[in-house]
């Protein structure tokens, strides 16, 4: 049977997956709100898209390895050059840097991020679940 420390790591290791997953989406969410901007001088570069990484931690009071948000990376990839003489933002060529965000590349990371938020909302659930469930029983 299991005991409370046991109840205890579940949730702990399931609030660290939430805490990453939220980080993770904040910075999907500044990819896809950057997506069509461009720079604010001309020839200058526009906003480039950051990578978020995780890292697992090993919680010595848990005895359990835990997940947080890693460092966020910026994507070295290309920028999207688009011939737009007349724009602010041209160089003397002609072309405006976009950055290199592609939002159907974005919208499906962010879907992943919600799913595995959810699968952590749901252990802490049923977790909470087994707790009141085990106490009924002690009650009785």
């Amino acid at each position: 049977m299991a005991d409370g420390s046991d109840f205890l790591r579940a949730m702990n290791i399931a609030t660290s997956g939430l805490r990453a997953q939220a980080g993770r989406m904040r910075v999907l969410s500044e990819n896809i709100a950057n997506a069509d901007s461009t720079a604010q001088t001309a020839g200058g570069d526009p906003y480039r898209r950051k990578v978020p990484t995780f890292s697992s931690e090993l919680d010595r009071t848990l005895d359990a390895r835990v997940v947080s948000l890693g460092r966020v990376k910026p994507d070295q990839s290309a920028f999207r050059i688009k011939y737009e003489p007349g724009h602010p933002a041209a160089d003397a060529s002609g072309n405006v840097k976009y950055p290199n965000v592609n939002s159907v590349v974005e919208m499906t990371d962010m879907r992943d991020a919600q799913r595995s938020y959810e699968a952590n909302v749901n252990i802490i659930t049923a977790t909470r679940r087994m707790i009141q469930r085990t106490l009924d029983i002690l009650k009785a």
